[in-house]
């Protein structure tokens, strides 16, 4: 099969489409025919070494942690699922035309391969931190610092969802988007407490990091104890008390996916695409993933074997 390899750690050269044996479905996992896989800023920081202390890989690896995909082989012990289900969810090297998925669900009809792709890591990363948060309940308020992208946008749709206030912050360009999800929008950067406190003017309970811009002082400031914010994105957070969650730190939460799946359903999760580009031209997705600023979820279509 073609699969998206690196066989150095590195800058998105490293990354080239070669052929690599299939893989198989042991007990508990399926594997997939691969339509569609995620793009997330995880799959960088591991490609360019970052992430090489807490998660060590043997090189050559195969790139890419979510996909979306018709079922080919049911291991040992799965339920739910059979040969020709359509499903999305994580694994190890799934960028590439056959992955074996870990944990998944069913996709809903309606949702495109691209949408299923761009949802595993933002709803389990969303899920965990709202955990961590508390989670936020209705007529509550919840802060997120860069909520256009993959993980702050489910995060504050699965808070609405429960009814909670949410204030994002993005790019003035995407302030649109934001209110199309329910979001309160506002602007990064100096002045985020005062502008915070016009839009929410008894108070924010909660804070969200997924920027890492160096916000966690601020919205601690903002919420009023270093207990209630916590970051993915910014390994500082714990200078000030802050919680920071990310590879190996938490129990991850796969009970997200068919949460996500539900929500999509019920017409309560919106996922928007920010770009797609071929499995060829990865290089490119993830050079864009690095510069963020994203509206959505950047995707990899994969080629049919």
């Amino acid at each position: 099969m073609l699969a998206l390899t690196f066989a150095e750690y590195g800058n998105p050269s490293v990354l080239q489409v070669n052929e690599v044996p299939e893989p198989h479905a042991g007990p508990g996992q399926v594997r997939i025919a691969v339509r569609a896989a995620g793009v997330n800023p995880i799959d960088w920081k591991i490609r360019s070494g970052f992430m090489k202390d807490v998660m060590p890989l043997r090189l050559p690896a195969i790139a890419g942690l979510d996909a979306a995909g018709v079922v080919d082989e049911v291991g040992e012990g799965v339920e739910g699922v059979s040969v020709g289900t359509g499903v999305f969810g994580s694994g190890n090297g799934v960028s590439a035309q056959y992955a074996v998925l870990d944990h998944f669900t069913a996709k809903p009809a309606s949702m495109s391969w691209s949408q299923a792709a761009a949802l595993p890591a933002p709803a389990e990363t969303a899920q965990r931190t709202l955990g961590i948060l508390g989670p936020p309940v209705a007529g509550q308020t919840l802060l997120i610092d860069g909520a256009a992208g993959g993980v702050g946008s489910v995060a504050a749709q699965f808070a609405i969802a429960d009814g909670v206030a949410v204030i994002g912050t993005a790019s003035e360009s995407n302030h649109d988007y934001l209110r199309s999800l329910g979001i309160v929008p506002t602007t990064y950067g100096p002045g985020l407490k005062e502008r915070v406190a016009g839009l929410a003017p008894s108070g924010v309970d909660f804070a969200l990091d997924t920027a890492g811009k160096g916000s966690v002082p601020e919205l601690i400031e903002i919420v009023g104890e270093p207990g209630k914010v916590v970051s993915i994105a910014d390994f500082s957070a714990p200078q000030y008390g802050a919680r920071v969650t990310g590879a190996g730190t938490d129990p991850q939460r796969f009970d997200a996916l068919p949460k996500a799946a539900r929500f999509y359903e019920e017409g309560k999760l919106a996922i928007a695409i920010d770009s797609e580009f071929p499995l060829a031209e990865a290089a490119k997705a993830h050079k864009r993933s690095e510069g963020g600023h994203l509206s959505g979820k950047i995707v990899l279509t994969v080629p049919q074997p």
